[in-house]
């Protein structure tokens, strides 16, 4: 299992905004910024492609960072619920 970090990347002179998706071993794609969307719409469709094309499986969780989003393969034996007690 992976963990999957996408990021913003902005416009330039040739491109216009992308989201990159990618896990520390280098495996990444770069899809185009779907104005439809919302960014978490958007950062959603990179981290699915990214498993599409490693033919990854799995249900994936996600969560805000400073520079993106990270997504995390959901497995019951690393899974754990924590409540607020204070």
């Amino acid at each position: 299992m992976k963990a999957i970090e996408t990021k913003y990347l902005g416009p330039t002179d040739r491109r216009g905004s992308r989201i990159k998706a990618s896990d520390r071993d280098g495996n990444s794609v770069t899809i185009h910024v779907d104005n439809s969307l919302n960014s978490e719409q958007n950062h959603y469709h990179a981290a699915e492609e990214l498993c599409r094309k490693m033919k990854w499986s799995g249900t994936y969780a996600g969560g805000h960072t400073k520079s993106g989003m990270v997504w995390v393969c959901i497995d019951s034996r690393y899974q754990f619920t924590r409540l607020a007690t204070d």
